[in-house]
């Protein structure tokens, strides 16, 4: 029997902006043999479970399903829609800790599991956990006009500055400190929003969404100023997503499928990946090489962000088995290249 092993390279939330979202986490794997070859074009039975706490954590959730490996040795599959073994994926409650995806996987298509692998989920789901808090929001009591009577506010004011300077490390609105202030109308408890420039999460932010929630980091500085987007062989990744946030998966996807190439090697997407940056006294992981589409929101931001060279940035978006996108960042202009040629770099993060 051959000894396979897989590699995690995405989790990803698939939800609506405008809906509620679905009960699903989209996952994609690529395969390999013991020989470190693509396993393509293959039946893959897996079972997959949430690990709560730790690699070795209870399991909260257990499903399998089949699937085939696509010409690149790649699965994709969405957890929550597979034959449930044990568990209800809709009542995790994705706030609770830490989990971690532990997936068993059976290259014939069964249920003769050969090899297990274990990777932390480094970024809530939140719309899920926004479905879970909508769950039990009944059960928690809101801070509305009936608890607003309960108070009162000579100093308006000062109370709408504590809300504007409102961080996540400040304490939760509660009857203590209710009852130090007083008020005449409802007070609306809004959470936090970014603005382009903001230094937040280990970096500067230079994109927000329509919310101001959510948006891009870049890194503060360059992780490197001439590395190849390749580890020194030609291949085709299937790298060629691109928009807002697509650069995640795309460095997944590359480091997933060339760190066979030289496990010693270094290349543009994997020295993103290995990034990470403490501040305040918090560690920021989960940084990326940024898609093009990414990468030229970066440009048009570089005067804020700061720290960036004339010289030309690499994209994690793929153009073929020779050549990658990359930015000039002396001119804009985006074009491809040979994957060999020492590009700077300049990770970035989504929060």
């Amino acid at each position: 029997m051959k000894n396979l092993f897989t590699v995690v390279i995405a989790v990803i939330l698939t939800a609506s902006a405008f809906s509620q979202a679905p009960n699903l986490i989209s996952y994609q794997a690529v395969i390999r043999n013991s020989s470190n070859t693509l396993v393509v074009s293959n039946p893959v039975g897996i079972q997959i479970s949430i690990l709560q706490g730790s690699p070795t954590g209870t399991a909260v959730y257990v499903e399998t399903q089949t699937t085939s490996t696509n010409a690149n040795g790649l699965i994709s599959i969405e957890i929550g829609g597979g034959t449930v073994v044990s568990g209800n994926f809709a009542t995790i409650n994705w706030a609770n800790g830490t989990y971690f995806i532990e997936t068993q996987t059976d290259p014939n298509g069964g249920t003769d599991f050969t090899i297990t692998g274990t990777s932390q989920i480094l970024s809530v789901p939140y719309a899920l956990h926004a479905n879970f808090a909508d769950s039990i929001k009944e059960k928690e009591p809101a801070f509305n006009a009936s608890v607003a009577k309960a108070i009162t506010v000579s100093d308006t004011t000062n109370w709408s500055n504590k809300l504007s300077s409102y961080t996540e490390t400040d304490p939760i609105f509660s009857a203590s400190v209710a009852n130090a202030i007083t008020v005449s109308d409802t007070i609306k408890w809004t959470a936090s929003i970014h603005k382009i420039g903001d230094s937040y999460g280990g970096g500067i932010v230079f994109y927000v969404d329509a919310t101001g929630q959510h948006g891009l980091i870049a890194a503060i500085a360059d992780q490197s100023t001439g590395i190849a987007w390749s580890n020194g062989t030609y291949r085709t990744t299937g790298a060629m997503s691109d928009g807002a946030g697509a650069g995640e998966l795309n460095t997944a996807i590359i480091v997933a499928s060339q760190i066979a190439d030289n496990q010693s090697g270094s290349f543009a997407a994997l020295i993103c990946a290995q990034y990470s940056t403490t501040q305040n006294g918090i560690t920021y992981g989960n940084w990326y090489l940024p898609s093009k589409y990414e990468l030229n929101l970066l440009y048009n931001q570089r005067a804020v962000v700061g720290g960036f060279s004339n010289n030309n940035y690499w994209s994690s978006s793929e153009f073929s088995n020779f050549n990658a996108w990359y930015q000039a960042f002396y001119d804009g202009s985006q074009d491809y290249f040979n994957k060999l040629y020492p590009g700077n770099v300049r990770a970035v993060r989504a929060f």
